[in-house]
């Protein structure tokens, strides 16, 4: 399971958050987050404790302050201490409310971190949930090349010198957005997968004989993007003429990345032929099967039909050049 300390919500890449650390700074690199999902406390300050998760983000809103200030000083007390028991990541105190005394008692007693911010609920859930959903993806990194060909995140893969990036390159100038090449940074996302560069090799490409290029300054901002949704993989292998490539399209072979099959085309590389021509098609060929259009299998099906009719059609001859009525 990924978790991360709770010192990454005061990190650079959660400035937006607006968090201001109230207590437990000594304990910050002590708890951890492992859950992208936030939880209000609720029924959990007034005893019922049983569905509060430990290494969650619970927020204290406007309902929760105002339930405690209802309470005596002694069963405040208590209440809030029988909520740090269960093992708190942090608290976090929105819309910039007072924070009660009893709170910040029991937070140090038990070494949790509190947190205020001015974002009303709505908004903090929102934006810690998706700060710490990227946070804690699954990640892995994959040599190739990605870019977003016709809206499609097409990942080339291949071995080292294959052709990728100037396959790459030529895509970009056919107006095409270059996302990352060489290492792919790969997150999965619920049931999707998002692309990155690392920020050393934002915007460049690699190319044997040149060096390294700054796409970005070449070509301009239309040709790059910073992440990208992967959904086709294309993989370059060297030509040879004993293997069996595929020659209709009907046979549907996969890529697992993070647990998540995607669709991978194997293209076989040779002088003279236009692998950018080629992954453009596979792209285009990608977007119809989205929009519910299969050429091959619609193919696929008109040749079984043809067929079907010539059948019937020499049936018929058959039992005509018999006589038969």
């Amino acid at each position: 399971m990924n978790k991360i300390s709770v010192a990454e919500l005061l990190s650079k890449d959660a400035s937006y958050l607006k968090l201001e650390l109230i207590s437990g700074k000594d304990f910050l690199e002590a708890k951890y987050v492992d859950s992208f999902r936030i939880q209000k406390p609720g029924l959990g300050l007034a005893g019922y404790t049983d569905h509060i998760h430990s290494g969650r983000v619970q927020i204290l809103g406007n309902t929760e302050i105002s339930y405690l200030k209802t309470l005596k000083g002694d069963t405040k007390y208590k209440s809030i201490k029988n909520l740090c028991k269960k093992d708190i990541a942090c608290f976090i105190v929105t819309k910039n409310l007072e924070i009660p005394d009893e709170l910040l008692a029991c937070v140090s007693e038990f070494g949790i971190p509190l947190f205020r911010t001015e974002l009303v609920s709505s908004d903090a859930i929102s934006k810690i949930s998706e700060f710490l959903e990227y946070k804690l993806a699954p990640e892995t990194v994959i040599h190739g090349v990605l870019l977003d060909v016709y809206g499609v995140g097409v990942l080339i893969i291949g071995r080292s010198g294959i052709g990728k990036s100037e396959c790459a390159l030529e895509l970009i100038k056919r107006g095409h957005r270059l996302v990352a090449d060489d290492a792919v940074h790969i997150l999965k996302k619920q049931d999707f997968l998002i692309g990155a560069s690392n920020e050393l090799l934002h915007y460049h490409i690699e190319l044997r004989g040149l060096g390294i290029l700054n796409v970005k300054d070449m070509y301009g901002v239309n040709a790059i993007r910073v992440k990208k949704k992967v959904e086709l993989v294309v993989n370059f292998v060297d030509w040879n003429s004993e293997d069996n490539y595929d020659r209709t399209g009907l046979n549907s072979n996969f890529f697992d990345i993070l647990g998540i099959n995607l669709p991978i085309i194997v293209l076989p590389v040779s002088p003279g032929r236009n692998m950018a021509v080629i992954v453009e098609s596979a792209a285009k060929n990608q977007l119809l099967k989205y929009m519910g259009y299969d050429a091959a299998g619609d193919f696929e099906r008109k040749l079984n039909a043809k067929l079907k009719n010539n059948e019937q059609i020499e049936s018929d001859s058959f039992f005509d050049s018999k006589g038969v009525e």
